[in-house]
This record gives structure tokens, C-alpha cells and sequence, in this order.
């Protein structure tokens, strides 16, 4: 769903994003490949060359139907729709490329931790009947951390320098996907898929809630500019500054939300 113009009252001031032809079309997939795990795995980065192929496009349409709203002043619908469903599936590509890199890179992390690296790299080389690529692949990158230690350290500030961003790419895509809040199992969302469009970009903004409170917005722009921020130097967030995040993101409690959980327990 989009918001039409008598709900729309953006704020007028504020940094304009980049013009799209400012943006590198290798920026996204650059940044994405720099992460422990995923640039050195030729499945992931098909993954993630099929969101650096659409984000231009979707750019471009994002754009348009900025102009095309300012032009007619009203929203145009079959656009603003067109646009909302693409969007949304990006989003969910994007997720899932996050949550399988990350859940790998947990794995990584665990298995270091309590010596079980040489038992993973055991199982995946074992015999199976037939070359499994992929199998492969996984082998690989644990001998390469094997290989160099240091490796678990980088995919540990990888993690934390991501953490941010899937923290609002999953709070979006559970409203989206599930009507309900993150984290809060049988909630109800509070406005799942209601896209407002952005006066600076034409994305659609996505209200970030815990079903009971606001804690502002994000788009699709807004999660492509934030991989592509990945490509910036400099050190991972320090982890009281993730905690007051989490937090945040959490937001206020209520007896609404309380009296939910407690049913649903």
C-alpha cells in the first residue's frame, strides 16, 4: 500500500540523497563482497550481482515517480504500486542474502570457539558418491580459516559492522512478510507494507515499529545506501553503542505489548 498525498507530510529539510547517476553500480556489490564468507563464495555473489543488476533500475523508478508526484501533485497510483512491489521484493532478496551470510558467519564463530572447525571440514569433504560443489566451496572456507586465525576476527567485526543494518532490514521485511512485529511472536503489525513516498529519494519509507511505537522510517534506497556505506573505512560500531541501537530498536514497553506476550506464552 502507498500513501497518497493528503496523508503525505514529509519533512522538507534535511540531506538530498545522491542523484542516481552519482551512485557506481559496483558500489553495492563491492561493499557486499567484502564481507568475510560471502565474497569468496561464487553462489552468494550471484545473489548479490542480481541486487546490484535491479537497484539501479529501481532507482531510476524511484526517480520517476518522485517527479511524476511532484508533477501532478497527487500520487500516481498504478507507478506508486509498481514501484511498492518491486521494492518489497528487493528487500526480501536482500534479506535473505544478509541472514544466510550471517547465520555462516555465526556458524563460523561457533565452531571456532569450541575447536569443531576440523570436525565441520571432515564431514563436508567426507565421500558422498558424487562431487558436490558446494560441499566444496564450504570446505574451502574453512581451511582458509583455518589458514589465517586472524579470519575470525574480521568476520566478528563484519558481523557487528552489519549489525544495524539487518537489524531494520529484518524489523521491514517481518512487517512486510508476516504482519507482526520482530521478535515478538502472534504480534500484529501496525501498518505492514504502508509505503509513504520519500520527498529527497522517491523510495517508499517503511515505518520501523514495535507495534505499539514509532521509532522512525526506512526504505529500500535508505537499505541499498547503507550497504553501500560498507565500502567507508574505519572501525565497527563499538558494541555499548549496538546495545543502545538494540535497545532503541526495542522500543518502549507497553501494556498493550505485554498483555500480548502473555497470551501468546
Amino acid at each position: 500500500m502507498v500513501m497518497d498525498e493528503d496523508e503525505s507530510d514529509q519533512i522538507g529539510d534535511g540531506p538530498r540523497d545522491r542523484p542516481p547517476e552519482e551512485i557506481e553500480p559496483s558500489e553495492l556489490r563491492g561493499a557486499l563482497f567484502r564481507l568475510q564468507l560471502l565474497g569468496d563464495d561464487p553462489y552468494l555473489r550471484m545473489q548479490v550481482f542480481n541486487l546490484a543488476l535491479v537497484d539501479p533500475f529501481l532507482t531510476q523508478l524511484e526517480r520517476q515517480l518522485l517527479e511524476a508526484y511532484h508533477q501532478e501533485e497527487r500520487t500516481p497510483i498504478p507507478e506508486a504500486a509498481f514501484l511498492s512491489a518491486l521494492s518489497q521484493m528487493w528487500i526480501f532478496a536482500t534479506y535473505e542474502i544478509m541472514r544466510t551470510w550471517r547465520q555462516r558467519a555465526n556458524d563460523i564463530l561457533k565452531w571456532a570457539e569450541n575447536s569443531g572447525l576440523e570436525i565441520k571440514l571432515q564431514a563436508l569433504k567426507k565421500d558422498v558418491g558424487y562431487q558436490h560443489i558446494g560441499r566444496q566451496f564450504r570446505a574451502k572456507q574453512i581451511e582458509g580459516v583455518l589458514a589465517d586465525p586472524s579470519t575470525i576476527e574480521r568476520i566478528r567485526e563484519d558481523l557487528r559492522r552489519t549489525h544495524m543494518l539487518f537489524a531494520r532490514l529484518e524489523a521491514i521485511r517481518v512487517s512486510i512478510a508476516k504482519h507482526e512485529v520482530k521478535g515478538r511472536k502472534n504480534s500484529v503489525a501496525l501498518r505492514p507494507g504502508y509505503g509513504r513516498i520519500n520527498d529527497w529519494s522517491g523510495s517508499l519509507d517503511y515505518e520501523l515499529e514495535n507495534g505499539a511505537y514509532s521509532m522512525g522510517y526506512t526504505s529500500r534506497r535508505d537499505i541499498a545506501d547503507e550497504i553501500r556505506s560498507l565500502l567507508m573505512p574505519g572501525p565497527p560500531p563499538a558494541d555499548e553503542v549496538l546495545a543502545q541501537f538494540d535497545a532503541y530498536m526495542r522500543g518502549p514497553t507497553s501494556e498493550l505489548l505485554d498483555s500480548d506476550s502473555s497470551r501468546s506464552s
